[in-house]
């Protein structure tokens, strides 16, 4: 961090400069230069070892002159496996092709200024070596979590001035971007508009969420893949064998590499950390062979029986549909945590939840599709290992929610129609009439439109004739679907022409004709059944939930709170299934 009272980092140019340790843990840079006024450079003990940014400083030892610290025989492994050049990175192919704009930043063709969106151990700060280390460029590093609006202007002001005098373009590389305030980001958008510094940042949140807008439309946004398994393997490998790793001194059991592959689930610097420490753990009991007690031992993560390619990821994944679907909810809880911990991707099991609330709960539950489409959300918002919360919240609901595949047969139904050849033209009062000349081809001649009845629904063919009287949609009579099965009889009805029963005497849960969408008939205040419909007697036919004893599904009788008993029946007056209880006797 630059200092008030100085002149900026170019007063440093010719001064004495001594390096102390201050409490905080930083290193500072002091000194008077030519110019009235000290200037303070402070470096962080993070991730980054900054330097004087002007050009022909020399770095601190153990620093190279592109900001970042050299790797020495006691660097973590990740730091030192890190690639040196373009063909040694892994795993971000589909943005390493002939003239990616990834490729251009790396080789120094193109000054454009790039944002870096990917999980950890992706390659985000290893491409920013790889920039350091390109052509005629001064490189800057500095970490979002330590440096300020100061820090920035100060790289700003001196980029400018390198600039005018025709010295060198400068990079300048952010980490952990999204941790910038507003305010922070802000100080970059006119040095990254006249390209002053060409900006690379990288960040692990969604920059649509956590960037603002104006600095987001003045960079590429490139978004880097978790690593997968066969890139995890290659590196681990390559780690076992070469001079900056283990050099050969261990093998690695294959039941071992496999367990370090899946408790990476695509992060490399995850992978080779478990390596080193597993490693460390052999070298201590004087073993040349990682095998797999080992490696569980020395990352204390028992191995998960679980591979994301083979037959375990389809059984686990089966067990956890049909757990869903069979409303066994601490069965469905045990299947997700099987996946999470096995490094399953959070959006595949997302996706597998949202198709859940459509396919088996449906329109039993509709706000079930919310729920799991906010859960697909929180993933890509939030990211593990918060999100497993909102994966559980999701997979409670699924399994607790009454269920109905009424949506997916009726639209397998519809398809195999039409794969049949059913179907013909479209009515000629449906066909679109908006363009001239439409009218005088009977276009629209004759649709009714709804809202101008009374009932809001009126007798209209909108099928192909072919098709006309055919029922796809068969609703079954749990939860929120049961209102619908009363209601879609008499919408067919109307809808189609024929007679309606009449509204003094509907069908026993039918509902009169006034009544179309759910409106209480004439008398039935209050939500009061009709006078067929005793108080506490379930309809006739009803099933799933419609007796004390069966609220499985939600549909517990009028107040039946809580699965409990109707009031009435508690009094021995009456019981769901008609019979009694003796005066003053509970039912159990």
């Amino acid at each position: 961090m630059v200092g008030a009272g100085g002149p900026g980092v170019a007063g440093l140019v010719g001064a004495d400069v001594r390096r102390i340790r201050d409490r905080s843990g930083y290193r500072c840079i002091s000194g008077t230069g030519n110019r009235a006024g000290n200037v303070f450079l402070m470096e962080s003990d993070g991730l980054f070892s900054l330097v004087d940014p002007v050009a022909g400083r020399t770095a601190p030892a153990g620093t190279a002159a592109d900001g970042f610290t050299v790797p020495s025989a006691d660097s973590p492994l990740p730091v030192r496996m890190r690639p040196a050049s373009l063909d040694e990175l892994v795993g971000q192919d589909h943005l390493l092709a002939p003239g990616a704009p990834l490729r251009q930043l790396v080789t120094g063709t193109s000054p454009m200024s790039v944002i870096l969106w990917g999980p950890p151990g992706s390659g985000k700060t290893t491409i920013a070596h790889l920039v350091a280390h390109a052509t005629e460029r001064r490189f800057v590093a500095m970490s979002a979590l330590s440096a300020g609006v100061k820090d920035v202007r100060a790289v700003i002001d001196t980029a400018r001035r390198e600039r005018r005098a025709g010295g060198r373009p400068t990079v300048l590389f952010i980490d952990e971007v999204h941790r910038f305030s507003k305010t922070q980001q802000d100080s970059l958008l006119a040095a990254v508009e006249d390209r002053t510094v060409t900006l690379l940042a990288a960040t692990t949140e969604n920059p649509y969420f956590s960037v603002i807008s104006p600095l987001l439309s003045r960079c590429v946004l490139l978004t880097l893949q978790p690593l997968d398994d066969d890139a995890v393997r290659g590196l681990l490998r390559r780690a076992v064998t070469d001079q900056r790793g283990l050099a050969g001194a261990l093998t690695l059991a294959p039941d071992a590499e496999e367990h370090l592959v899946r408790l990476a689930g695509g992060d490399v610097r995850k992978a080779l950390t478990a390596l080193e420490a597993a490693a460390g753990s052999a070298t201590a009991l004087d073993e040349t062979v990682i095998n797999l007690a080992t490696a569980e031992q020395a990352v204390d993560v028992a191995a998960v029986r679980y591979d994301r390619d083979g037959d375990a990821h389809y059984d686990v994944v089966s067990a956890f549909i049909k757990s869903l679907r069979g409303s066994d909810v601490d069965a469905a809880l045990h299947w997700l945590a099987r996946m999470l911990v096995a490094g399953e991707d959070a959006r595949f099991i997302a996706r597998r939840i949202v198709i859940f609330a459509s396919e088996d709960v449906g329109m039993a539950d509709p706000s079930a599709l919310s729920v799991a489409t906010a859960a697909a959300h929180a993933v890509e918002y939030v990211g593990l290992p918060e999100a497993q919360l909102n994966l559980a919240h999701a997979v409670i609901h699924m399994a607790t929610a009454p269920k109905s595949n009424s949506a997916t047969m009726a639209i397998g139904a519809a398809i195999g129609d039409v794969r049949a050849g059913r179907g013909g033209s479209v009515p000629r009062a449906l066909r679109d009439a908006h363009y001239s000349g439409a009218r005088g081809l009977g276009h629209g001649t004759g649709y009714r439109y709804p809202h101008d009845d009374h009932r809001g629904v009126v007798t209209q063919q909108y099928a192909p004739d072919d098709l006309v009287g055919v029922d796809y949609y068969q609703p079954s009579g749990h939860g929120a679907e049961r209102a619908v099965g009363t209601r879609l009889p008499l919408l067919r009805r109307i809808v189609r022409g024929q007679p309606t029963p009449p509204p003094e005497r509907a069908a026993t849960g039918i509902a009169p004709a006034d009544t179309v969408y759910g409106r209480a008939p004439a008398g039935a205040a209050n939500g009061r059944a009709p006078e067929d419909v005793p108080t506490g007697r379930a309809p006739e036919g009803a099933v799933h939930g419609n007796t004390p004893a069966d609220t499985v599904h939600g549909n517990t009788p009028e107040g039946a709170v809580h699965g409990n008993a109707p009031e009435d029946a508690v009094r021995g007056t009456v019981t769901a299934d008609g019979g009694g209880t003796p005066e003053g006797e509970e039912v159990q």
